[in-house]
């Protein structure tokens, strides 16, 4: 464990001692290509220190955290974009905890995502906030049950997976939230909106599930390939699921360390396809399309679970 502690310290100084480059090269090169290309090493980088860590935890994290965030971050910075490009430049403390950490930030240069974001599935739902205190106690006990792992029920193990992982990422970001706000006054939002409430894949995916991830995703993936690209909608957002399926994928061979079977692939795709038709059918139908959410909702959470334990799990849990 000693071993792992030192690695992960050197992980975290070159990281930072990489970010540093980036901080201070970004505002002696013109936006765009130039200073993407000068941002090609760090990226580099990113993208191999996650194997020097062997606990699956600390890999698996860090690559969440640097190698995907962190990069997509750094890229739409390289354009002037995205949560690193605010108006007046950044002090590096601040540069450095939005880079790193988890954390939404409300600013002009995202205020335009956001305002469309409004319109993504919206549709009557219910509302059952669960506060942090809360949402802790939970997941303490999710991980202190998995001890009785062998004799639950196949169907509540599948359930008490996708709480972990949901109640995990929601309390890593909302304590980023915590710092980034009150150390340097930023505004922030939360990335978690209740999912377990979703009406339908448009607003689960949309409005509900990890945020920062689908605000990242939309601006990095999405803007390009449907106003640069010039390809349809459904294109786009299929785009935007192959990426996170990819990027899923690499996650998961920095847990595990074994060969990908694409399956987390394949589960992104399967959904990016499904939201696709989801979108077209209901601009098709307008609100003729529309099934109430005391249908709909468990009918998403169904099919979400259903794909989940097909694809999803099963790789990690062998």
């Amino acid at each position: 464990m000693g071993n792992e502690l030192v690695s992960l310290m050197n992980m975290i100084l070159i990281s930072m001692a990489s970010l540093l480059y980036c901080y201070f090269i970004a505002p002696k090169l013109p936006k765009g290509k130039f200073r993407l290309i000068s941002f090609l090493p760090v990226f580099s980088l990113f993208l191999v220190l996650p194997l020097y860590v062997s606990s699956a935890f600390l890999s698996s994290n860090f690559a969440f955290l640097v190698t995907w965030l962190t990069t997509f971050k750094l890229v739409l910075f390289s354009f002037n974009l995205g949560p690193l490009a605010f108006d007046s430049k950044l002090s590096f403390p601040l540069f450095a905890s939005i880079a790193f950490l988890p954390t939404r930030i409300k600013h002009s240069k995202t205020a335009k995502y956001v305002q469309n974001q409004k319109e993504v599935g919206k549709e009557p739902r219910p509302k059952i906030p669960l506060k942090l205190p809360a949402k802790v106690v939970i997941f303490v006990m999710l991980i202190m049950g998995q001890k009785y792992y062998e004799i639950v029920d196949p169907i509540a193990k599948l359930f008490m997976n996708c709480a972990t992982l949901y109640f995990y990422l929601d309390m890593i970001m909302c304590l980023s939230n915590v710092f980034v706000r009150s150390r340097f006054g930023v505004e922030v939002s939360q990335s978690f909106n209740e999912p377990y409430l979703a009406t339908s894949l448009q607003n689960f995916w949309g409005r509900r599930w990890n945020q920062l991830v689908s605000e990242t995703l939309h601006n990095v993936v999405y803007q390009p390939v449907r106003y640069e690209v010039g390809a349809p909608r459904w294109m786009a957002v299929v785009m935007v699921f192959v990426v996170s399926g990819l990027m899923h994928e690499l996650l998961l061979y920095y847990t595990i360390r074994v060969i990908p079977t694409w399956e987390v692939t394949w589960f992104f795709v399967m959904h990016g396809l499904c939201l696709a038709v989801e979108i077209e059918l209901k601009r098709a139908l307008g609100k003729r399309w529309r099934i109430h959410w005391a249908v709909s909702g468990p009918l998403t959470m169904a099919f979400l679970v259903a794909t989940a334990h097909w694809l999803l799990f099963p790789p990690l849990l062998r």
